[in-house]
């Protein structure tokens, strides 16, 4: 009988850890199931860079709405601070000719007049601000480091002003020079 009965328990003890297994295995795809699951949830894309203070687009900048509709924009005080005054001599403006399929490129000394080869486009080059940020009452640059840069610019054809504005070199589609003839961008600032 006690052979019988060592052999019962054998088997018992047998069954117990076979059962345990079961149950540990059991548990071990119910925790991957879980963990897999959490890993399946739809990620949400990151949310989109938001531009440096100051930057277009925001209120008070040039594209923003300016409180009541039809009311024309209110001129802001354009104010450089003497270390980027010291720090730029011109702007580098991209030319698109629309017809020709071409662009060229010109370096245009800052606070001056340029008449665009080959157009009837005369352009005067203010400012270069180069990180541009607006308050309340001015517009003036955040620092001397290309954070956003943009430079001042009027346009005339033959001798009317078409555009008065900012182009932006990081935000080009924000109030761009618009005509079915040329197009104008930013590229850079020039240091002195």
């Amino acid at each position: 009988m006690r052979t019988t009965a060592c052999a019962a328990a054998r088997a018992k003890s047998k069954e117990e850890r076979g059962t345990m297994k079961k149950f540990t295995l059991l548990v071990a795809v119910l925790m991957m199931i879980v963990v897999a699951g959490t890993g399946c949830k739809k990620k949400e894309p990151p949310p989109p860079p938001m531009p440096p203070q100051g930057a277009p687009g925001q209120p008070g900048m040039p594209g923003a709405p300016h409180g009541e509709p039809g009311a024309p924009p209110v001129e802001k005080k354009v104010v450089v601070p003497d270390a980027v005054k010291a720090g730029w001599k011109a702007a580098k403006i991209e030319v698109e000719y629309k017809e020709k399929k071409s662009r060229k490129a010109f370096t245009v000394p800052l606070n001056s007049e340029f008449k665009v080869p080959d157009s009837d486009l005369t352009l005067k080059v203010g400012n270069f601000l180069p990180h541009f940020t607006m308050a309340a009452d001015q517009i003036t640059s955040g620092s001397n480091n290309l954070e956003n840069p943009a430079a001042q610019i009027e346009v005339f054809q033959g001798g009317k002003e078409i555009f008065h504005g900012w182009l932006f070199s990081k935000y080009p589609a924000v109030h761009p020079f618009q005509n079915d003839k040329f197009g104008l961008g930013l590229i850079e600032g020039i240091k002195k």
